[in-house]
């Protein structure tokens, strides 16, 4: 039996993060791409390279790894370099997602915030993305001590969440408590199970 290769999307504080945790406690195998990039960050690997020939060897320390603060200076300050360093790593992450997927058997779940926005939705058997309103979500990330305009900011640079949804063959609601959020995931779960 394949994977079936589900993608996991949602915006800052939706709790994608939980839903995650969720299926992986119900037996999904799930992969953070965060992490992935991280890893493709360490020196020697083609994320590091990739940053390295974008933006020179000042993004790198003094191992060859990506330096993130050196980095985030960089792409955080300019659209366009984001734009270039997010279609260096995309692909990147995809390749590596798919290489882990293939030896990996059941449901296994790519964590992604840009999921949809960087082309990634054709790729999955099954897109599931978490939304919360945009109050909900702030004062989420204001509880969790992000400042309350770095939030505000985070969540217009993230938008409405339209194009998520629409691409989304699944859509949890994530404003109420943990119990809703559970009886979502257990049917999302059967869903997986029944494909």
């Amino acid at each position: 039996m394949s994977a079936f290769r589900v993608g996991l999307t949602g915006g800052l504080a939706s709790g994608k993060s939980t839903v995650a945790r969720m299926l992986a406690e119900r037996g999904a195998t799930v992969i953070d791409a965060d992490r992935l990039v991280a890893k493709l960050y360490r020196a020697g690997e083609p994320g590091a390279r990739a940053a390295a020939e974008l933006f020179g060897p000042g993004v790198l320390d003094a191992a060859g790894a990506v330096d993130h603060a050196r980095l985030a200076g960089v792409v955080f300050t300019d659209p366009e370099a984001r734009r270039r360093l997010e279609r260096a790593v995309h692909p990147l992450v995809r390749e590596r997602f798919a290489e882990i997927a293939r030896g990996t058997e059941g449901v296994v779940v790519l964590e992604a915030t840009l999921l949809v926005e960087a082309g990634y939705a054709p790729d999955f058997d099954r897109v599931v993305t978490v939304e919360a309103d945009p109050e909900v979500r702030l004062a989420r990330s204001v509880a969790r001590g992000m400042p309350e305009a770095e939030a505000r900011r985070r969540l217009e640079a993230q938008g409405d969440g339209a194009e998520r949804r629409a691409a989304a063959d699944v859509v949890i609601r994530n404003d109420g408590g943990l119990e809703e959020l559970e009886r979502q995931v257990d049917a999302l779960w059967v869903s997986l199970q029944q494909r």
